[in-house]
C-alpha cells in the first residue's frame, strides 16, 4: 500500500481546496493520503466534516511507511515540511500556491498532472545541500541547528548597526558595521541572499555563500567559497548593539555579545522530487519574468558550416603597445611595429 504525505497551509482557502482535490485524486488512484493530526483537524474544521480515506501520521502510520511528501503552498510551506522529513530522507514535491515559489516543482494549474506523475512514479529525486549552524560563546556551544536556505545574522534594533568580523577557514576577512550577514546554500541563493545582493548560484554547484547586508565598508562583497570551508561571523563588543540569528526565517536565537556563529556544509541533505527536466536557467527566467526578447540562441547543428576562407589570427601591420620600463621613463606608451629595430 502506497502512502503520500500531504502538507498544506490550512489557513488559506485556496490551499484547502487544493488539499481536498489532491486527497481525492490520490484515493481514486489507490494511494492513501496521509496528514499530520493538526492539519487534518484544521481541514475538518474548514470543510465541516472529516476528509474520507485520510490516515493520520504517527497514529495510523510512520514516516518510514510513506513514499513521498506533497507540499501545497509557497516556499515557506516547503521549508516547514523539510523540518519534519529531512532526517527520514523523504522526498518532497512542492505545488506553488504562493508568489515566486523557487522550491516548488509545479504551479496550481498543474496539480492534476503532478499527482498523476506521483501515481506513475514519473519523477526523479535530487539532493539539495543544507548547512549546519553552531552558536558559540566563551567556548561553549549555545545552540546547534541547520538550514536549507540560509543562516542570517541580523541586527536586533533598527537604530543600531552590528559590528562583526567575517571569517573563512579560520582566517579573518574583514571587519565592518552592517545590518547583518547572510550565509547561504546554492538553494538559498535565490532567497534572502539574493535580496541582499548576493550571486545567483545554480543548485547543483557545490559552494557556500556569504553576503553582508548593508555593510558600512569599502570591501564588503559577497563571497562564494568551497563547500568544505567553514564560514564564521563574530559579534564584536565595542558597541552595545544586539543581534539575532534566523535560520530559514523560521528558527531564531538571540545572540549574546561576543557570540560566534559557524556555518559548515551538513552531511544530511533535503531531497526534492522533480517531475520535469526544466533547466534552472529557464526556471530563473520564468520565476523572475526576466526579459529575453532578441535571443537567437546557438546555431543549429545542421545549419553550421566552416568558413570558406581561413581567417588570419594576426594581420600584417598589427602593432603592439609596450609598457614603460623603470630604466626607460621617457619612452611614451605608443603603438610601435613589432620589428621596431629595423626602423633605425
Amino acid at each position: 500500500m502506497r502512502r503520500i504525505l500531504v502538507f498544506t497551509h490550512t489557513g488559506r482557502r485556496d490551499a484547502v481546496v487544493a488539499t481536498l482535490e489532491t486527497c481525492s485524486l490520490l484515493s481514486a488512484a489507490g494511494i492513501v493520503p496521509v496528514m499530520r493530526a493538526k492539519d487534518q483537524a484544521a481541514l475538518t474544521q474548514a470543510v465541516g466534516e472529516p476528509v474520507p480515506g485520510v490516515q493520520i501520521l504517527d497514529v495510523d502510520c510512520q514516516l518510514d511507511d510513506i513514499d513521498l511528501g506533497v507540499v501545497l503552498g509557497g516556499d515557506g510551506s516547503v521549508l516547514r515540511a523539510a523540518e519534519l522529513v529531512r532526517d527520514a530522507a523523504l522526498p518532497l514535491v512542492g505545488v506553488n500556491l504562493g508568489h515566486v515559489g523557487f522550491l516548488a516543482e509545479a504551479e496550481r494549474s498543474e496539480l492534476e498532472a503532478t499527482v498523476a506523475a506521483i501515481v506513475n512514479g514519473s519523477y526523479t529525486v535530487e539532493e539539495r545541500m543544507t548547512i549546519e549552524v553552531k552558536v558559540w560563546a566563551d567556548n561553549v556551544c549555545l545552540a546547534e541547528t541547520w538550514a536549507l536556505n540560509e543562516a542570517a545574522v541580523e541586527k536586533a534594533n533598527r537604530e543600531r548597526m552590528v559590528e562583526v568580523v567575517i571569517e573563512v577557514d579560520g582566517r579573518p576577512i574583514s571587519t565592518f558595521g552592517c545590518d547583518g550577514v547572510v550565509m547561504a546554500t546554492p538553494t538559498g541563493s535565490t532567497a534572502y541572499s539574493f535580496s541582499a545582493g548576493g550571486p545567483v548560484v545554480w543548485p547543483d554547484v557545490a559552494a557556500l555563500i556569504m553576503v553582508p547586508i548593508s555593510a558600512h565598508a569599502l570591501f564588503a562583497k559577497p563571497l562564494v567559497v568551497s563547500p568544505t570551508s567553514t564560514m564564521a561571523v563574530e559579534m564584536l563588543t565595542r558597541t552595545d548593539a544586539t543581534a539575532v540569528l534566523w535560520c530559514d526565517g523560521r528558527r531564531t536565537l538571540d545572540l549574546p555579545p561576543g557570540a560566534r556563529i559557524e556555518v559548515t556544509r551538513s552531511a544530511t541533505p533535503v531531497r526534492l522530487a522533480r517531475m520535469n527536466t526544466t533547466p534552472f536557467s529557464e526556471r530563473l527566467v520564468n520565476k523572475f519574468e526576466l526579459p529575453i526578447t532578441g535571443w537567437r540562441g546557438p546555431a543549429k547543428e545542421d545549419k553550421r558550416r566552416t568558413a570558406t576562407t581561413a581567417l588570419p589570427v594576426i594581420v600584417p601591420g598589427m602593432q603592439s603597445v609596450e609598457p614603460h620600463h623603470k630604466d626607460e621613463p621617457s619612452i611614451p606608451m605608443v603603438g610601435r611595429p613589432e620589428d621596431s629595430s629595423q626602423e633605425h
